[in-house]
């Protein structure tokens, strides 16, 4: 049984269409990688998910609809949101940041700064002072004091440097195995995403174009709906 399931889902920004047939499943403990060029309805997707955009079709997490609820509904459903751009309490400590959407669960303090050493090193400095990495990890672990049951990470790693690169997708590896927590992934890196996701969903001009496993996504597959 899905944990979140998506069909024939529309959606639109004012009147101009945006989605015009998603179909994307997650199980509970599965890894998806939504990929698709730049402009196919990957955020939007997400952003419908989450509920900060309308949007019709079948959408339902843990089985309810979710067409009915505010995001923040959605969030303590156990949807756990990490948007791209790095999106922290800039003014905020660390630990203020990480404890400003905490709920009970597995995930908390001690348990994200095992995950990231460097949050627990700068636990008392205001988010600003952060490198852009830190900055990353930082609403990464806000996400995962949350204890959602789906973690969403749109281009957690797009603009790091290749070494922090390395330290997110340990990290996102980390919670895959140890946590077994379900994720929806967007990223452009093929070879990292090909080592955690499960299976692949593919979009095109706003409809699911391909899904199946990791190990069915061709090259000629990848190169006619991902390659530049």
């Amino acid at each position: 049984m899905s944990l979140l399931s998506v069909k024939n889902l529309t959606a639109a920004y004012g009147p101009v269409p945006a989605l015009f047939g998603v179909d994307l499943e997650v199980a509970a403990g599965e890894v998806v990688a939504l990929m698709g060029r730049n402009g196919m309805g990957k955020t939007t997707t997400v952003k419908a998910i989450c509920r900060m955009i309308s949007s019709q079709g079948e959408l339902r997490f843990a089985d309810q609809t979710l067409h009915t609820m505010p995001s923040h509904k959605v969030a303590r459903l156990g949807v756990g949101l990490v948007l791209e751009g790095r999106r922290c309490f800039k003014d905020l400590t660390v630990q203020e940041n990480l404890m400003a959407a905490a709920r009970p669960g597995a995930w908390n303090l001690r348990t994200v700064a095992t995950l990231f050493p460097r949050l627990d090193e700068r636990r008392a400095q205001r988010a600003h002072s952060l490198s852009g990495g830190e900055q990353q990890m930082l609403v990464i672990g806000r996400a995962l004091m949350t204890n959602p049951q789906l973690l969403i990470l749109d281009e957690a790693t797009e603009g790091l440097a290749p070494i922090v690169r390395q330290e997110i997708w340990a990290a996102i590896t980390r919670i895959k195995v140890e946590s077994g927590m379900a994720i929806l992934l967007i990223d452009k890196s093929l070879k990292e995403l090909a080592t955690v996701a499960d299976r692949a969903v593919i979009l095109a001009r706003g409809k699911t174009v391909w899904s199946g496993a990791m190990s069915e996504l061709t090259p000629e597959i990848t190169q006619y709906y991902v390659g530049i």
